[in-house]
């Protein structure tokens, strides 16, 4: 087995806690969505920094700490040539990693279903390492990315004969939380037939059917895109849908065609503490048309309202009463020690 490189000093990692649900004083806000052109790219979370100062940010590259310009990896790598990799995001608040190991479980299960060996316990180290190193300790709101590929060799389809390492490359950066003001807005998506392959479930980083998806997303000025399977829902580009159907919260069933979504996991978690009905089940496009409220969960999107689908509003056009306790709970349970009521 292979070892991925360590040092010391991992933070806590925070823990999931359940609080009870309390309705809102006051119905939500109506505010009015921006035109398009205002909420092209608005969806957040915005990476910080951008451009040319992202070279002095500090990598982690197979057992080494250095600036991202000078991190190298094969022409040869097999993530380049075939994408056969897996990655994993963890998100991080005030400098420590939430639920990181439910994350990291998930990237071990990844590797071992591809068969690729490499020891992910020392991660936890690199991904404090890199928060420290980049000045994120404070930040309200970070992620730490880690990818780790077959390794290098000679371009063939089939495994190398010969052992070769994995190449393990890993970062952390700030990102800006979405404000509540956009949140009050609401977001809005699209449905796409699915066209990725029959193994969803693992985190690889062979993503181009999502890629392709997101960008028609842009295309059409709104900020998610959701799979849709012989008509059946599955999730979107990046993060786990959810659909409250008749007071009841659904999601499609944990299955080969979607992602295991940690924060899908721990939202359902959220809804058995708040005593919110939730469960999972297959469920089709038109149900989602007509439900009365949806929502995404994940890393970078946390639970994020969607209000319009396919160019028309969704129920009433603005974010429902259980996205936004749901929201309030998961923020509630992220937030540092001592500002949990913020």
């Amino acid at each position: 087995m292979n070892q991925i490189g360590t040092e010391l000093a991992p933070p806590t990692c925070i823990r999931a806690s359940s609080r009870p649900w309390q309705n809102p004083a006051s119905a939500p806000r109506v505010v009015k969505r921006p035109p398009d052109k205002e909420r092209r790219g608005a969806a957040g979370p915005r990476v910080i920094p951008e451009n040319g100062e992202l070279q002095t940010i500090i990598v982690y590259l197979n057992g080494d700490y250095l600036p991202v310009g000078e991190a190298r990896v094969s022409v040869n790598d097999r993530g380049f040539l075939f994408a056969d990799a897996v990655y994993e995001a963890i998100p991080a608040y005030a400098g420590r990693c939430f639920l990181r190991e439910r994350h990291l479980a998930r990237l071990a299960w990844g590797l071992r279903t591809l068969r690729i060996e490499a020891d992910v316990t020392p991660l936890a180290d690199v991904g404090d390492q890199l928060i420290a190193r980049n000045g994120l300790v404070a930040a309200e709101f970070s992620v730490f990315y880690m990818q780790v590929t077959r390794g290098a060799a000679p371009r063939t389809h089939a495994f190398p004969k010969e052992a070769v390492p994995p190449t393990v490359y890993a970062f952390a950066k700030e990102l800006v939380r979405t404000t509540p003001e956009r949140w009050e807005r609401g977001f809005g998506a699209i449905t796409l037939p699915d066209q990725r392959w029959a193994r969803a479930d693992i985190k690889t980083t062979g993503l181009l059917p999502n890629v392709l998806a997101q960008q028609a997303a842009v295309e059409a000025d709104v900020e998610d895109a959701i799979f849709i399977r012989e008509g059946m829902v599955q999730e979107g580009t990046h993060n786990n849908v959810f659909a409250v159907l008749g007071g009841e919260v659904t999601t499609a069933p944990a299955t080969n065609h979607i992602l295991h979504g940690v924060t899908r996991a721990f939202t359902l978690e959220l809804c058995a503490g708040l005593g919110i009905p939730a469960r999972e089940r297959a469920f089709t496009a038109d149900e989602l048309r007509d439900a009365d409220e949806i929502f995404f969960t994940g890393t970078t999107t946390e639970v994020r309202p969607t209000v319009e689908l396919d160019g028309r509003p969704v129920a009433s056009g603005r974010p429902g009463e259980v996205t936004r306790a749901l929201s309030e709970a998961y923020r509630r349970a992220v937030a540092p020690e001592g500002q949990a009521g913020a």
